[in-house]
C-alpha cells in the first residue's frame, strides 16, 4: 500500500517533534511505501534535507504556496452558474463545500487567470458590501488575493496517486489532504500534534503586519481549513485530550476523533549508562533555539540561579539554524548576564551522550503540542520543570488512568523567576528528585513507547485499506 504523507514546513527540511512523529511513523512500518508531499513557502533541495530518507520514501513531492503550477496557463476562466456560486460560498466562509476545491483545482486553469477575472471580482465585491465595516476596497481585494491564491495555488499542482492520505495537520496540508481523499477515493486521516488553526489565530493577533480590520478575515480563513479537513477525515487524531476538545469547538464531528500519543525509543533511552564523575549541577534542555521555545526565559532563569550562589551547567542541545537572527539574541543575552561558563547552546547532538550526564530537564516553550524532547528525557529519568502548554501538565502529573506520581512541576510560561525556583527545589532535594524522575520514566514505559503508537496507526492503516480496497496504485 502507498500512503501519501502530507507535511507543512516540517519534515524532510525542518528538525522538530512533528517531523520526528513522521520519521518515526515511515521507519516503524517498512511494510508500508510512503509518499512525501511537502508543502513549503519557499522551494527547499535535497541538500536543505535535515533527515536521511528511509528506503520506503518511494517519492518526495514539494509543493510550494508562492509559485503557481505550469499544468495550464493560458485558458480563459469560463465557470458555470453552480460553479460560482459554490465557490462564492466557500472564498466566503459560508460552507466547506468540498465541490468547491474541484473548481479550484480542476475547473478554473490557473490562479493569475483567475485573478484577473471579471468573476474574482464580482465574488470579492459581493462580499465587500456585506462589510460592516469598510476600508478601502483596493485593500480589501488584496487581502482577498493574498488570502486565497496560495490555495488555487496548491490545489492546481500535479499529485501524485495513492491509497491513502495522511496530513500531519489541517492547514494548506489539511485542505490538500481532503481535496486528494475526495478527488482518488481514498481513506484520509489527518493528526494533529498542536491545533493549527488556534496557532494561526494567536499568531494573527500579534502580528502588527496585518491591519486590526482584516485580522477577523484572516482568523476566520485557518479555520475554515480545518474545518474543510475536518469534513472529510475519516479520523480526526490528536495526541492529548486538551487537544480534542479545542477540534470538537471548531467543528470535529466527536465520532471522528481519537486520541493516539506520541512515543518514543524507550528500550533504548531507558538503558543509558549512568555517568557518575564529579561535575556542578547540570541542566539539559533538548529544543530547536526558536522563538517560540523561549530560550529567553531559560537564560534569565540561569541568572536568577547564578545570583543566589547557585553553582550549574545548562547545556541547550538542538538545532541552531532555524532563526540566526534569535540565536544571536540568545547569544547576546548570555553574553550581557556573565553566564557564558555556565550556559551552552551546543547545536545539534547526540543526546545519548548527554543525556546521562544530566540532573533534571527544563522546557520553557510557550506553546507546544506533546513534546517528545520531554518524553525522551523522562524515559532517561530525569524529572522535568516545564511550562503549562500542550500536553506539558499531563505528562508531569499523567492522566486521570495514571497510578505514577509526578515527575517535575508545572509552572506558567514567561516566569523565569518560577522556573529558578523549582529547579533550586530539585537541587535541594536530591532523594525527592530522584523519584520523580523514576515516576517519570514508569509514565513512559506504561503510555508513551514506539511500539503503542505505531500499533495504532498500523491499525488504523489496515482498516483503510480494507474498507477502500487493498493495493490501488
Amino acid at each position: 500500500m502507498r500512503i501519501g504523507m502530507i507535511v507543512e514546513g516540517s519534515y524532510p527540511y525542518v528538525s522538530g517533534g512533528v517531523s520526528s512523529w513522521v520519521h518515526t511513523i515511515i521507519r516503524q512500518m517498512p511494510q508500508y511505501e510512503f509518499e512525501i508531499i511537502a508543502i513549503n513557502p519557499s522551494p527547499y533541495t535535497e541538500e536543505d534535507m535535515q533527515y536521511r530518507l528511509p528506503p520506503n520514501v518511494t517519492g518526495i513531492h514539494n509543493l510550494t504556496l508562492n509559485e503557481a503550477s505550469e499544468r495550464r496557463m493560458k485558458k480563459k476562466v469560463v465557470l458555470e452558474d453552480r460553479e460560482i456560486r459554490s465557490l462564492e460560498k466557500w472564498l466566503m466562509f459560508e460552507e466547506v463545500d468540498t465541490d468547491a476545491l474541484f473548481v479550484m483545482g480542476d475547473v478554473i486553469p490557473s490562479s493569475e487567470r483567475y485573478f484577473a477575472s471579471r468573476i474574482f471580482y464580482e465574488t470579492v465585491k459581493k462580499s465587500y458590501e456585506l462589510e460592516p465595516n469598510k476600508g478601502s476596497f483596493i485593500d480589501f481585494l488584496w487581502m482577498w488575493r493574498g488570502m486565497f491564491e496560495p490555495v488555487f495555488r496548491l490545489l492546481q499542482q500535479d499529485l501524485p496517486k495513492v491509497d491513502l492520505v495522511h496530513s500531519a495537520s489541517t492547514g494548506y496540508a489539511g485542505l490538500l489532504g481532503a481535496y486528494m481523499a475526495k478527488s482518488q477515493d481514498i481513506p484520509f486521516y489527518v493528526t494533529e500534534h498542536g491545533i493549527y488553526s488556534r496557532e494561526r489565530e494567536e499568531e494573527i493577533l500579534k502580528a502588527s503586519w496585518i491591519p486590526s480590520f482584516y485580522k477577523k478575515h484572516w482568523i476566520q480563513f485557518f479555520h475554515h481549513l480545518s474545518r474543510q479537513a475536518y469534513k472529510e477525515a475519516d479520523q480526526i487524531l490528536t495526541l492529548f485530550e486538551k487537544n480534542q476538545h479545542h477540534q470538537l469547538e471548531i467543528g470535529a464531528a466527536h465520532e471522528k476523533t481519537a486520541i493516539i500519543p506520541n512515543g518514543v525509543d524507550y528500550e533504548r533511552l531507558s538503558t543509558l549508562p549512568e555517568h557518575k564523575e564529579e561535575r556542578p549541577f547540570r541542566i539539559g534542555a533538548i529544543i530547536r533555539v526558536v522563538p517560540i521555545k523561549d530560550v529567553k526565559t531559560m537564560i534569565t532563569a540561569a541568572k536568577i540561579l547564578e545570583q543566589r550562589g547557585r553553582v550549574f551547567e545548562w547545556i541547550l542541545m538542538g538545532p541552531l539554524d532555524e532563526d540566526e537572527d534569535y540565536v544571536n539574541k540568545c547569544r547576546l543575552l548570555i553574553r550581557q548576564n556573565d553566564l557564558e561558563d555556565m550556559v551552552k547552546l551546543v547545536g545539534k547532538v547526540d543526546i545519548k551522550e548527554y543525556l546521562p550526564t544530566f540532573d533534571i530537564g527544563v522546557l520553557t516553550s510557550i506553546s507546544e503540542g506533546q513534546p517528545l524532547a520531554v518524553l525522551e528525557g523522562m524515559s532517561a529519568g530525569l524529572p522535568y520543570v516545564v511550562t503549562d502548554v500542550g500536553a506539558c501538565y499531563e505528562l508531569i502529573h499523567g492522566r486521570e488512568d495514571d497510578p505514577f506520581g509526578p515527575s517535575g512541576f508545572v509552572v506558567p510560561p514567561v516566569h523565569p523567576d518560577l522556573v529558578a525556583d523549582r529547579i533550586e527545589w530539585l537541587m535541594d532535594y536530591p532523594v525527592e528528585r530522584k523519584h520523580f524522575g523514576e515516576n517519570g520514566r514508569k509514565r513512559v514505559a506504561a503510555f508513551y513507547q514506539h511500539h503503542h503508537m505505531i500499533d495504532q496507526y498500523e491499525e488504523l492503516y489496515r482498516i483503510g485499506r480494507s474498507a477502500y480496497g487493498r493495493h490501488r496504485v
